[in-house]
């Protein structure tokens, strides 16, 4: 029996663009904004949404409230590889004959989950935890999962291979659309935003629109992790903290200079993934600044002692107290930890403490 679908919510931006709020099952953000651009060859998408019946069924009738279907899409450009952005993208393919556009950071992700099965990543994530200095009660359902080979399928973990490379710098072929890929690296190595570099067509000042993923959103920070390695570590030391230190990479400072380049494009208008699109972007963009100062801040003063990024995680402020914190969740909590530490360490503030297994951080 189909889902059940009610009228999609739809909002026109005029000028050849279009939003549908596709829902994220279970999700507190609520849903994904999958835009549609017109182009002289048919509609192009800007993200596809979470892999999900539901999901699926909104998708094609916002489409058709757009004035189009399914099976006209042209092509899909993907601003980065997480389920609710590139998760229905094979689906689109698959009914229209698409093709689907990603930055080579990002497609080289996928290739790397599609060639693992799920208890590779139950087994990765433990041995990350594990070196991070998680307690082993956390890491034992991660274990079990691994262990007896569940669940055969992961949201996210079959995701479609892209066939075109996002350049950055260039505009992309969309015939008589000027959309330019800025590299926006931070939340993911990949991510991109898309400078759609045409008038507003509200007149509104500023030099065009942002398409800005989970970049810059007007509410919420997004995340900021590690850029896993699943292959880290090395024959010669194998240990879980040797894998931990051999992840790649300054994500937050990937992130902070990303910040500042599309601060300095001061579009007129900015058109997010999620919540609502949003004027003013380097007002915004100050205020992601100074956030990620006071995090780096109230990070050092906590690492007046030694500590692990599990340590420095519990520590930290979050939205709800630390005891309150999902299982899934605490993983990405030390994730972001673990990211901001390596930013102090970079600007050399903390540093690694010699011979710690769990590797311990204190700053300098």
């Amino acid at each position: 029996m189909a889902p059940q679908v009610t009228e999609p919510p739809v909002i026109e931006h005029g000028g050849g663009v279009w939003s549908v709020k596709v829902p994220i099952p279970d999700n507190p953000l609520g849903f994904t904004l999958v835009h549609l651009l017109d182009t002289d060859e048919g509609p192009v998408l800007i993200d596809t949404g979470w892999d999900d019946p539901t999901s699926w069924s909104t998708l094609t009738a916002g489409l058709g409230r757009c004035g189009a279907a399914v099976e006209d899409v042209r092509g899909v450009v993907v601003t980065h590889h997480h389920p609710d952005h590139h998760g229905l993208s094979a689906q689109v393919r698959e009914a229209s004959g698409a093709w689907i556009a990603m930055h080579e950071a990002d497609a080289s992700v996928v290739r790397r989950t599609r060639a693992e099965p799920p208890e590779h990543w139950y087994g990765h994530l433990a041995a990350r935890l594990t070196a991070a200095g998680a307690p082993a009660e956390h890491v034992a359902p991660l274990l079990r999962a691994r262990d007896e080979g569940r669940p055969h399928r992961l949201p996210g973990l079959d995701p479609a291979l892209p066939d075109r490379d996002i350049t950055p710098g260039e505009l992309l072929d969309l015939p008589g659309r000027r959309l330019r890929a800025i590299w926006t690296p931070g939340h993911t190595p990949g991510h991109v935003c898309l400078h759609l570099e045409e008038a507003h067509p509200a007149g509104l000042r500023g030099a065009g629109r942002l398409f800005s993923g989970d970049h810059l959103l007007p509410g919420i920070t997004p995340h900021i992790g590690l850029y896993e390695d699943p292959d880290g570590g090395t024959a010669t030391d194998p240990s879980p903290s040797s894998r931990l230190r051999s992840t790649r990479g300054d994500p937050v400072g990937d992130y902070l200079d990303s910040l500042e380049r599309v601060g300095r494009l001061d579009p007129a208008e900015v058109l997010p993934a999620h919540q609502h699109a949003f004027t003013d972007a380097p007002a915004r963009v100050r205020e992601l600044l100074a956030h990620h100062e006071e995090r780096l801040t109230g990070l050092l003063a906590l690492l007046s002692e030694p500590l692990t990024p599990w340590g420095l995680a519990e520590r930290m402020e979050w939205n709800r107290p630390w005891a309150e914190i999902p299982h899934g969740s605490r993983g990405i909590a030390v994730s972001e930890a673990e990211a901001h530490v390596r930013r102090l360490v970079k600007l050399g503030r903390a540093e690694a403490v010699a011979g710690s297994d769990p590797v311990t951080y204190v700053a300098v």
